[in-house]
């Protein structure tokens, strides 16, 4: 079977890692979650002193760029692959609120984007790949053979999100995790380089109301009558 490229872009809290993940597992194909990337790189910036009293240290984070080394390691009992930073798995570390809250930040400078595009691309050279993220259809691989955008509505999002974090036992509100969403959904959409927007040819799944075995087997007829023509 000739294998293709899977690119799921859309705003947080959308399911794309979700859906990537089950896309991956029923394919046989690689899954790279490029949001961890990025928040891998905004937790390095917290832990290094490149975010000081909201700022972002832009100069030095870039100059630092060459210290970060991101991995992704599969881990059998989870079924996934997890993110390593310099090293140390920190699947758990990217997740929290407080990452959440500088992540787009993070991603919005040119240095970071450029490097962390770069190893998307590698990753994804030889296609059988599953990549969900802000900008895989534009950027990344604007050329995939199947490209996904995603959306709900912030208030949707943000429950799904508050529940998420409520289960890995943080102490939150579901005030502030609406506050993150829109906060982010304004950036990500607004930056200079590479804003989030529907890539040409993207089919567009609002699962606002959409439980999420509708939405996989929907996807997955899609991507198996793409796989098809690519024959």
């Amino acid at each position: 079977m000739n294998k293709i490229t899977i690119a799921i872009d859309g705003f947080s809290s959308t399911g794309k890692s979700t859906l990537a993940k089950q896309l991956a597992k029923k394919l046989e194909y690689v899954y790279v979650d490029t949001g961890a990337m990025y928040r891998a790189v905004t937790l390095y910036a917290m832990n290094n002193g490149f975010v000081v009293d909201g700022e972002i240290d832009t100069a030095g984070l870039t100059k630092d760029l060459d210290s970060i080394e991101l991995k992704f390691v599969f881990n059998p009992d989870l079924g996934f692959a997890e993110m390593y930073l310099n090293g140390e798995n920190v699947e758990r570390q990217i997740r929290t609120l407080e990452v959440s809250n500088y992540v787009s930040q993070i991603a919005e400078i040119k240095e970071v984007r450029t490097r962390l595009v770069a190893l998307q691309q590698n990753m994804g050279k030889d296609k059988g790949v599953v990549m969900d993220g802000r900008d895989i259809g534009t950027v990344v691989f604007p050329d995939a053979e199947l490209k996904i955008f995603m959306t709900a509505s912030p208030e949707k999002r943000a429950v799904r999100r508050y529940k998420e974090l409520l289960d890995r036992g943080e102490d939150v509100k579901y005030e502030d995790i609406l506050e993150n969403v829109q906060k982010r959904d304004y950036i990500d959409s607004h930056r200079e380089n590479s804003p989030l927007k529907k890539a040409e040819g993207a089919i567009e799944f609002d699962n606002s109301d959409m439980g999420l075995v509708q939405q996989f087997e929907r996807i997955y007829e899609h991507a198996l009558r793409i796989i098809e023509k690519n024959k």
